[in-house]
C-alpha cells in the first residue's frame, strides 16, 4: 500500500491537470515554490493542514476531495 501522502500527491496532480494548470502556475496560485509543489505531488513533502486548505482553495473543491 503507498503511503497517504504518496496517494494525497496523486490526487493533488490529476485535480491540478483537469483544472489545466501547469505545475508552476498553480505553485503561484497556492503561493508556494514550484519545488514545494513538486514534493506535494510526488509525495516526498508532508504538507501542513494549513497547506491542504490553500490547495483545496486554489483547486477550488472541499479538502475531503483531496483525499
Amino acid at each position: 500500500m503507498k503511503p497517504l501522502r504518496v496517494l494525497f500527491g496523486n490526487r493533488v496532480r490529476e485535480l491540478r491537470l483537469a483544472a489545466g494548470l501547469k505545475q508552476d502556475e498553480f505553485a503561484e496560485k497556492c503561493g508556494f515554490a514550484r519545488s514545494y509543489m513538486s514534493r506535494v505531488e510526488t509525495g516526498g513533502a508532508n504538507p501542513s493542514l494549513d497547506a491542504i486548505q490553500t490547495i483545496a482553495t486554489a483547486l477550488r473543491v472541499p479538502v475531503k476531495d483531496l483525499f
